[in-house]
């Protein structure tokens, strides 16, 4: 699972998630991409999913370029606990996603096979997404 190596602190608050994606809304490295319609987080196992689903689809025979981290830690209560006594210990690594926001970039194959490969991964997301190319890449919904 991704998750950084050392943090300055340890447990951090939750904040808000708003506003649309200023950096990272345009394909960098490849030609084809997962590109995020709406507000959300991505965790490092849904990470990890959409990765194996593509590289399988494609027979890891192109690029992929993974365009998010998860370093924002995500804590929790044991269950049947009652409140009160602090903050619980970190639970998952996460990282807030804003619309227009790129996830996964992919180079190498063919269109129709990058297509399916992405479609496979879109579902492991847990928000909407859509597929764009460096032609369609300019509309962001």
């Amino acid at each position: 699972m991704l998750m950084p190596k050392r943090t300055k602190y340890r447990k951090v608050m939750k904040g808000r998630n708003r506003g649309k994606s200023m950096r990272a809304n345009t394909l960098a490295y490849g030609n084809i991409g997962i590109k995020a319609l709406e507000h959300g987080r991505i965790d490092s196992r849904q990470i990890e999913a959409a990765r194996i689903a593509m590289t399988r689809a494609i027979k890891r025979q192109g690029k992929v370029w993974i365009c998010v981290f998860p370093a924002k830690p995500l804590t929790a209560k044991p269950l049947e606990t009652r409140m009160g006594k602090g903050k619980g210990p970190v639970d998952k690594w996460v990282m807030n996603i804003k619309p227009g926001r790129i996830c996964f970039e992919m180079a190498g194959v063919s269109d129709e096979v990058a297509r399916v490969a992405l479609t496979l991964a879109v579902h492991k997301l847990p928000f909407k997404c859509k597929i764009v190319t460096k032609e369609s890449e300019n509309d962001l919904f």
